[in-house]
């Protein structure tokens, strides 16, 4: 098989390495949309700008995170007034080895009626005919073509081949292996922003947004109220309520922080010898209810429901569990907590995001 992971683990999620090693969140990318020549979703009078709406909103939110944490690396894709590319947007947020990546938007409509905040994850189109996976495949595709014009590619790329499917391997899983964490942090985003100064709640959404399947982290894009709505430019323009707003974004952060290090706080130390040996060691198999308990390593999650053989496994064969819109993928299983462990280390040099899980029946908890 062709040295495809490894040279997109080397080009595109190099990131990832250094968050497995660090066990906390420890770099957050804010990503404010639009700027310089691009200025975004434009107010009906001409007088307002999103590019300026989302830097200041950005900047306020990069403030208050570096304040109440400053040991965690806050980069901004843009910090004044410039034009960016959207895949430069994710490159930074790649190479900065972000743990999180927020991109702060303003949305618009030609009618005056629609107001109100929205959250979007990547995820299948709201055209239900079209496949976002085989969407994103072709539109990598053609992204990526532009390598073919540089001296010595393949070298460079170590056999890089844009125009074949295998190359896009990993690129999918990686898919899979943030949709749940940004959907963690999209419901936190919501759910925080009710009662603020953008009042209407449109809802959570997956959307094939370019910016966001690039980054090789969980990612949310955040549009903060329409500014073709008079009530939500009214709150937008007002420093006081683009404060609140950033502030609502922080305390989305905060928690989802304290979840994110929880999840990572494992204890992944081999047992010495002399414990392992001991019988109630090896049968440490717990009993809730008549359910046999088992633990194993989650690799990721996904809306698709991926055939065991599949080769984002890797040669590995996973035990598949459904929890609500998605499916969860765990090897490793083992029936204590231990035998699991011991898989751990191992398994994160091929999926640096795993971590430990309590399989329980057909429920799943991370185990702290």
């Amino acid at each position: 098989m062709k040295r495809t992971i490894y040279l997109l683990l080397t080009v595109v999620l190099t990131c990832l390495s250094a968050s497995a090693q660090t066990l906390r969140l420890a770099t957050v990318c804010i990503d404010p949309g639009h700027g310089g020549t691009d200025p975004g979703a434009v107010s009906k009078d001409k007088k307002s700008y999103e590019k300026s709406f989302t830097l200041d909103i950005a900047k306020r939110l990069a403030g208050k995170i570096s304040a109440a944490y400053p040991d965690v690396n806050v980069v901004l894709t843009r910090d004044s007034d410039r034009s960016l590319a959207v895949g430069d947007r994710a490159v930074i947020a790649n190479k900065a080895g972000a743990d999180l990546f927020i991109s702060i938007h303003i949305n618009s409509a030609e009618r005056t009626g629609p107001n109100g905040y929205s959250v979007h994850v990547l995820g299948k189109s709201s055209n239900k005919n079209r496949d976002l996976f085989a969407y994103n495949l072709d539109v990598c595709k053609r992204e990526n073509s532009v390598i073919l014009l540089e001296d010595d590619y393949t070298t460079k790329y170590q056999g890089f081949d844009p125009s074949d499917p295998e190359s896009f391997i990993f690129l999918n899983l990686m898919q899979n292996a943030n949709l749940e964490q940004s959907l963690l942090f999209a419901q936190l985003v919501s759910d925080n922003l009710k009662g603020g100064p953008i009042a209407a709640n449109r809802g959570i959404w997956q959307d094939p947004f370019l910016v966001l399947w690039r980054t090789a982290m969980p990612a949310v894009l955040v549009e903060l109220g329409f500014i073709s709505n008079s009530t939500d430019l009214t709150a937008l323009k007002s420093q006081s309520d683009r404060d609140k707003l950033a502030t609502r974004l922080f305390k989305a952060f905060k928690e989802y922080k304290s979840k994110y290090d929880d999840s990572l706080a494992l204890d992944v130390e081999v047992q010495p010898a002399e414990e392992a040996a001991k019988p109630e060691m090896q049968q440490e198999i717990a009993v809730e209810e008549g359910v046999s308990v088992e633990y194993g390593i989650q690799i990721f999650a996904g809306a698709r429901l991926l055939d065991k053989k599949d080769r984002s496994f890797m040669g590995y064969t996973p035990r598949i569990v459904k929890s609500g819109r998605l499916y969860k993928y765990v090897i490793g299983v083992e029936p204590t907590l231990a035998g699991a462990k011991k898989h751990l280390t191992e398994i994160r040099k091929k999926y640096p995001d795993s971590f430990v899980v309590k399989i329980d029946g057909e429920r799943l908890s991370v185990v702290k």
